[in-house]
């Protein structure tokens, strides 16, 4: 028996097509309340595939620790950008 065709709007992003973006986008919720909800189910998928598993590692906790250095580091490029040229004697 063959799997019933799924709407566009309710696929994913990683299976919809290129033709049917325009479709998939006029689906989405951009309610404040909408982008709050996806958020939090976006949080809950991170939290139960690398935090919330049996046999964890340090595996979701690293990735959380450098996604914040590598975001704290384009935050204070400017700065650092200019210390660099500085003379110091």
């Amino acid at each position: 028996m063959a799997d019933r065709p799924v709407p566009v709007i309710e696929k994913r992003l990683m299976d919809v097509k290129l033709g049917e973006l325009g479709t998939w986008l006029g689906g989405r919720d951009f309610t404040p309340n909408g982008l709050l909800s996806a958020v939090r189910r976006g949080h809950d998928r991170y939290y139960n595939k690398y935090i919330n598993v049996k046999k964890g590692g340090i595996g979701g906790i690293a990735m959380v620790l450098v996604g914040y250095v590598a975001l704290s580091y384009l935050w204070e490029y400017d700065h650092i950008k200019h210390d660099r040229w500085r003379k110091y004697h």
